[in-house]
């Protein structure tokens, strides 16, 4: 009889994905741990995952059913223990009260300073007739509320993470679909009880834009970068008042394939951002690889850190946060049927 290699197999593709890996153009090691979130689930395709750090560990969590837009599309998570991650749970349904399903969509996960856990995602057939979702969860992502649906006209964060403003608003960057593709921005104080927003800073009829990121700059402004429609590169928008009033979309320097991204401001004020560095094609949407690392001083000139994923395939809609201890993290849709999460030191 013939005995199994696979334990032998199992530990060397393990060795192969956290394995320290040398990447950008510095030539120093740069991440250390890259895996995979899970590697069977009761779905075949999975899309637009977020990460959080709780009080007790990472939890990310992603939408996942037979394809985008099927009915059976749910929200499932994952909590990161010390020796992996725990196996897929679907913790939100689009099921309706009169027992009819509908699909869900882009879930934010966001950690109220020493409280909740908040979990944003969507319902609707589609994003032009989608609503806004929120679930609670007090111990770390493994309990949730019964879902609270948002006040009609919020969203709520549309793809990526809230961010806490000194004042103790947290501004969600949000857009729309149902006009065009439109940026605004939501604020709560009493997170997510109730609700003010932006009216939107662009009408979507040159260029449509949506999904946008905020980093914080010194000087108190706030930068927004955000997917484009149409241009072929990442747009920009400032605001001077804490996200009140925001200044006309610019196109910024970094191609866009009609694609979404991530940023995050880093502790010592440098800005990270996560891309597919493509542009469209023949007026339609470009590639999604290669998916790509950039680093900041001043989110205006960026310079490659690395690149996450250069083969054929789809490779998308990161998420990216940096944790107590200075990492950051990054989780990404590889192919449509996995997570991947990596993981990286700056100071490196």
């Amino acid at each position: 009889m013939i005995k199994s290699n696979y334990p032998v197999f199992a530990v060397l593709i393990g060795l192969m994905l956290t394995v320290n890996s040398t990447f950008g153009q510095s030539g120093k090691t740069v991440f250390v741990q890259k895996e995979w979130v899970y590697e069977q689930a009761p779905f075949p395709e999975c899309h637009a995952s977020t990460i959080a750090e709780t009080p007790q560990g990472l939890v990310t969590a992603w939408f996942g059913g037979t394809h985008e837009r099927h009915p059976d599309v749910g929200i499932w998570t994952s909590r990161k223990t010390a020796s992996n991650w725990t196996p897929p749970v679907e913790v939100a349904t689009g099921v309706q009260p009169d027992g009819k399903r509908l699909p869900c969509w882009n879930p934010v996960l966001f950690q109220i300073p020493k409280g909740d856990l908040l979990l944003f995602y969507k319902i609707g057939p589609s994003p032009s007739t989608w609503w806004g979702m929120l679930k609670r969860s007090a111990d770390g992502g493994k309990t949730w509320s019964e879902a609270e649906r948002l006040p009609d006209g919020i969203a709520g964060p549309i793809k990526n993470k809230p961010v806490l403003l000194p004042s103790g608003v947290l501004l969600c960057p949000t857009s729309s679909e149902d006009h065009n593709w439109r940026v605004h921005f939501e604020m709560t104080s009493d997170w997510g009880k109730t609700w003010t927003k932006t009216p939107p800073i662009n009408d979507g009829l040159e260029d449509g834009a949506i999904q946008p990121s905020v980093l914080f700059h010194p000087d108190g402004r706030l930068q927004a970068l955000c997917r484009s429609q149409k241009s072929g590169f990442i747009l920009e928008t400032w605001s001077k008042d804490g996200g009140k009033t925001w200044s006309p979309l610019q196109k910024t320097t970094l191609p866009n394939p009609n694609s979404g991204t991530d940023a995050v401001t880093l502790k010592d004020g440098r800005q990270v951002l996560v891309y597919n560095p493509t542009s469209p094609v023949n007026g339609k949407s470009g590639p999604r690889t290669p998916l790509d690392v950039a680093i900041s001083d001043d989110g205006k000139t960026w310079k490659t850190l690395a690149v996450l994923e250069n083969e054929p395939g789809e490779y998308s809609y990161p998420a990216v946060i940096q944790t107590s201890d200075g990492r950051v993290h990054i989780t990404y849709t590889w192919k449509r049927n996995r997570i991947r999460h990596v993981v990286f030191d700056p100071k490196s």
